[in-house]
This record gives C-alpha cells, structure tokens and sequence, in this order.
C-alpha cells in the first residue's frame, strides 16, 4: 500500500506551484502518493498570528532578496521555466479553493488544480475576478456555471473552513505544509526530509 502524504494546499502560494510541479518525481521516486487537501492560507494565517513573507520581512532587504534567489535556484534546478509571478499578486483565493472542493467532490481535483495553477502562476490571470474564472474554467472543459453555483453550497464551505481548521490544529502555520503521518514538514525547502521520512 502507497505511502501518503498529506499535502496542505492553497494556490495563493507560488512556492504550493512550485511543489505540485514536481510532485510527480516524488511519486515516482517513491511510490508514495500526495493527498491535496485544500485549505485557504488567508484563514491559515488568521488563526496562527502568520503573516505572508512579503509583510513580515518587507523591511528586512537581505531576507527577501534571499528568499527571491532561493526561489530561483528551485526553479532553476527542476526546469519550471513556465512560472511567473501573477502580476495582480497577491490573488484571493476563496472562489478557487471552493472551486477544489467541489471538483474534489465531483473527482476531478487533479485536472482542476493542473488547470488552474497554470493559470494563475504561468498566465498571470487575475483568477479573483468572477468572470475571468468562469472563463478559466470553461477554457479548461469544466462546467464552468455547475462550478461557479457549487461555490455559493453551504456544504462546500463549510468542508473548507473544516479543512483549514484541521490543517491549524495538526500544526500547520502556511503553506506548502506537509505531513508524512505524524510528522508535519513545511516549506519546499523540505521536501528532501519528506523523502527521508518515506523511506523510514
């Protein structure tokens, strides 16, 4: 039986791109599997006193500057020469977490979330914007209206406000956050001890 990793996910961090884009080599590696479970980083955030790096040290020049050059060197050695940064960031994300758990819900989360990371972190598309959405989705062969009405189901809020509740109470602070059973890793950075955790 496939190993799982629990992958905390929201697609208002560039660094969640990032991982998804080589989630596939880690699968492949390891024959462990990566269960999205999507999450809204603003309530995230709101329940742990976080701030997104951008705040947080804005006045500290050298730790932004090396937060950029880290996210360059990732990029550079996975080849993800298709990202950009979405020139409306930062991009609300209510509608598009919504949106993945009704595609979680109707079982095409992986298409969806393939879709619309392509369209916010290498279109640059203001995906906070109701129309350009219904457009995305539509783009992408979703039922765009099923899609857009699916977001206003109480149902579908409440399971993400629980999502990013349960995400807070088993530790996590931002996102990428993952966790091999127990044990919580959060940051891209560690992905190299979530392959060691795998192999234990």
């Amino acid at each position: 039986m496939s190993q799982i990793i629990d992958f905390i996910f929201d697609f208002a961090s560039p660094n969640a791109y990032l991982v998804h884009k080589i989630v596939p080599e880690i699968e492949a590696r390891t024959g462990a599997k990566f269960n999205y479970i999507p999450c809204l980083l603003g309530g995230i955030f709101k329940s742990t006193n976080n701030q997104a790096p951008m705040i947080a040290f804005g006045e500290i020049p050298n730790k932004m500057a090396y937060e950029n050059l880290e996210m360059q060197r990732f990029i550079d050695r996975h080849g993800l020469t298709k990202f950009k940064m979405n020139p409306h960031f930062p991009v609300n994300t209510l509608m598009l977490v919504r949106g993945a758990i009704a595609a979680q819900k109707d079982g095409f989360l992986p298409a969806y979330i393939d879709a619309m990371v392509a369209a916010l972190w290498e279109q640059g598309l203001k995906l906070d914007d109701p129309e350009v959405l219904h457009k995305v989705y539509a783009d992408a062969g979703f039922d765009a209206d099923a899609l857009m009405t699916q977001m206003s189901d109480p149902e579908v809020k409440a399971e993400l406000v629980a999502n990013t509740e349960q995400a807070v109470n088993r530790g996590a602070f931002g996102i990428p956050t993952f966790f091999v059973g127990d044990d919580m890793f959060f940051g891209k950075e560690r992905l190299g001890q979530v392959e060691e955790a795998l192999r234990q």
